[in-house]
Formats: structure tokens, C-alpha cells, sequence
């Protein structure tokens, strides 16, 4: 099979080479070539008028080859009709010489076919054949079958091979034209598939440079607030044990700041994900906050929880270090409690303090949503970018619940 399409393909091109309509048109050369030669040859051996017919087939010949050299061959109807009109005056004139000259009707008629009209063709061709029935009676007084019979089957064969030419040329020309289109089209394709890409591009730098801010507003950004925080209670501290100790909780702090700056840099997984499951970076993260706050912390997780698709675990462990931040810095709790559960088709993580409170956007919040800070609208976004969401419960005095829920996506390695 893989041998004979190609084969198969390299005969059909070959066939259409030869029967393309620069091949026709030096084929229809050599014939008038052909025949005039015969012609003149044949008179020259009668030995009758042989300077009058070598002169005729000069002129002739002339003629013929002046009209495609100063006209262009490759369009439909190019010769002028006048052209034509001087050579068939000049071959009329050549029957009038010898009648082998009879012989060019045949060119005639594929000149004839190619480049009139439709019906003037068929008129000329009569006219042209109607002078081939005229020569040898001018010449030799009769007229055979032979010579009424011959040239009209040549005259048919000659002026339907002319119009096969003829609608070659013009669907040449339309391929011409319908790939001058495709080419067209393909460059106008090529042209708004790169201003795609640069649209994708730019939205994909627009895409990270988003994702950049809230990996740094959620880590590094809240890791130095904290150092803040605490730099603040050490300068106020009396007591150089609580300064020490505090000091080395401003040490441990940095380096976690400084370990997320160089995990941000190489594009990485949250560092809190890389060596252990998302249950126990959650406790991690909430024992640090209860150690930096003095805040009483407890943690829920629900047993059976699945390992989670790692964009599902970063974005709720994202949510739990940005909520607690707030909690931290806005709500005066004394009391933090995080839950983590899931059922067919959802996972949520609550987190709820017993702190001051605040009025919310009623409802659920929606993609862009203004929250009354970066935080919370960060949150917001994260959420909604995997099929997720935010929702909020508060009210002043009575603390705030928040509640973080994404579609379940278990991890491929737990399948």
C-alpha cells in the first residue's frame, strides 16, 4: 500500500503535466509547424509557383509567430481578432498559390477554437472549411468525397480538441485564483493565530503575575507582618527570656520567608506540601498561629479524607494562612477552630473564630468581588478559578465564619 499511492500520485502529476496548456500550446506550434512544412515541401516537389509559396509560407509563419511573441499566451482570448483576421487573409492567399497549403486549416481551426467565442468560432471554422472545398476545385477543376470528407472530420476533431484547450486554460485559471485565495487566507489564519498567541501570552503573564501576588501576600507578605508583630512585642518586652524567645521565633519566621522566596522563584509546590499531606501542613500552619498569637486553636479533619489533587491542597492551604492572618491581625479572637471535611462531590475547609466580627456582602460572593481587602478577594479568586468559592457569615460582636469549598479532585497517584 505504501508503496503504490506514491507511484500512483507521481503518475497522476505526470499525467496532468503533459496535458497542461503550456504543453497544448507548444503541441499546437508544432503542429503548424508541422504542416506548413509538409505544405511547402509538397509544392516544391510539384515544381509549380515555388518562389510564390515560399514566400506565402514566410509571411505566414511570420505572421504566426509575431502574434504570440508580441501578444501573452497565458490568457484566455489574448490574440486580437485582427491578428487572426490578417492570417486567415494570408492563408486564403496561400490557396490561391497551391492548394497543399490547405493542409493549415487544421492549425486554423485550433486557433480558431481557443481564441474566439463560442458561436464565432463555429462561424469562422464554416468559413475556413468552406475555402478548404475551394482550393482543389480551383486547382483541379473537381471535387472528391475524399476532400469534402476529410477536412470536416479534421475541422471537427481540430475545433473540439481547441475548446478542451480553451476550458483547461480557464480552469487553470481558476485554480490560480483559488489558491491565490487559500494563500490568502492562510497568511490572514497565520496573522490572527499570532495575535492570539500574543493575547494568550499576555494573559498568561497577567495570569501569573496575579498568582505571584497572592502566593506573596500569602506567605511572605504575612510571615513579615508576623516578624513585625512580634519585633514590636520584643521591643516592649521587659523580660530577656520572653525577648529571647521571641527573637528565635523572628529567626524561624525569616528562614520560612526566605525557604517560600526561593520555592516562589523556582515555581514550585507550597514547601508546606512537599513533605507531608494536607491534614498535616493544616496543624502546622495552625500551631504556628496559635504559638505567634496566643490565640487557643483546634483542628477538625475528617477521617477517609482522600489525597487531594495538588491545586485543590495549595489553594485551601492558601485560605487557611490568609484567614488566619486576618484573624490575627483584625479579629481579637480567642479562639480559632478549623475544619476540614468532604463529601461526593465537595471539600470544604471552615474556619471560624469567636472574634469582633464584621458586616459582609450578603450571599455568596462572586468572582471579583470587593471584600473590604485583598485578603478575602484574593481568597475569593483562587476559589473561583478552580470551579470553587468563598462564603462568608459574620456579624459585629459574634465572630466570623469563613468557608472555603472546592469540587473533589482526587489526586492521580491515589487512584
Amino acid at each position: 500500500m505504501s508503496t503504490t499511492q506514491p507511484h500512483s500520485a507521481q503518475s497522476q502529476n505526470q499525467q496532468h503535466a503533459l496535458a497542461s496548456p503550456r504543453v497544448l500550446r507548444w503541441g499546437q506550434h508544432l503542429v503548424t509547424a508541422i504542416l506548413l512544412v509538409i505544405a511547402l515541401l509538397r509544392q516544391v516537389s510539384a515544381q509549380d509557383n515555388v518562389l510564390a509559396a515560399i514566400l506565402i509560407s514566410t509571411l505566414f509563419a511570420a505572421w504566426y509567430i509575431a502574434g504570440f511573441i508580441t501578444h501573452p499566451a497565458n490568457k484566455i482570448h489574448a490574440k486580437p481578432t485582427w491578428w487572426l483576421a490578417v492570417l486567415l487573409l494570408i492563408w486564403i492567399a496561400s490557396l490561391f498559390v497551391s492548394a497543399e497549403f490547405m493542409w493549415l486549416a487544421f492549425s486554423l481551426w485550433l486557433l480558431l477554437g481557443h481564441q474566439l467565442t463560442f458561436l464565432p468560432s463555429i462561424l469562422w471554422s464554416v468559413v475556413v472549411y468552406a475555402f478548404t472545398l475551394l482550393a482543389p476545385y480551383l486547382h483541379h477543376g473537381q471535387l472528391s468525397i475524399a476532400a469534402v470528407a476529410g477536412p470536416l472530420v479534421g475541422g471537427l476533431f481540430a475545433w473540439g480538441i481547441s475548446r478542451g484547450y480553451l476550458q483547461m486554460e480557464q480552469d487553470a485559471q481558476e485554480r490560480t485564483s483559488l489558491v491565490d485565495s487559500l494563500m490568502r487566507a492562510q497568511e490572514e489564519t497565520t496573522a490572527l493565530q499570532e495575535e492570539l498567541a500574543r493575547s494568550q501570552h499576555e494573559a498568561g503573564i497577567a495570569a501569573e503575575r496575579t498568582r505571584l501576588a497572592r502566593e506573596i501576600h500569602d506567605t511572605i507578605a504575612q510571615q513579615l507582618s508576623s516578624i513585625g508583630l512580634l519585633a514590636k512585642a520584643a521591643s516592649a518586652a521587659n523580660d530577656p527570656k520572653a525577648t529571647f524567645d521571641v527573637l528565635e521565633r523572628i529567626d524561624q519566621l525569616s528562614g520560612q520567608s526566605l525557604n517560600d522566596l526561593r520555592r516562589i522563584i523556582a515555581a514550585l509546590a507550597p514547601a508546606e506540601l512537599d513533605s507531608q499531606a494536607l491534614a498535616g501542613a493544616l496543624s502546622r500552619i495552625l500551631d504556628d498561629f496559635s504559638i505567634d498569637s496566643d490565640v487557643g486553636t483546634r483542628i477538625d479533619i475528617e477521617p477517609g479524607l482522600p489525597l487531594l489533587d495538588p491545586s485543590l491542597q495549595i489553594a485551601l492551604l492558601r485560605t487557611a494562612q490568609s484567614a488566619l492572618s486576618n484573624v490575627r491581625r483584625h479579629a481579637q479572637a480567642t479562639t480559632v477552630v478549623l475544619s476540614l471535611s468532604y463529601s461526593d462531590d465537595e471539600v470544604r475547609l471552615d474556619i471560624v473564630d469567636d472574634g469582633r466580627g464584621f458586616t459582609p456582602p450578603t450571599g455568596r460572593l462572586q468572582h471579583n468581588t470587593p471584600v473590604g481587602g485583598f485578603g478575602l478577594t484574593a481568597m475569593n479568586r483562587r476559589l473561583n478559578e478552580l470551579g470553587g468559592g468563598l462564603d462568608v457569615e459574620s456579624a459585629p460582636g459574634e465572630g466570623t465564619a469563613l468557608c472555603a469549598h472546592l469540587p473533589l479532585r482526587i489526586a492521580k497517584d491515589n487512584l
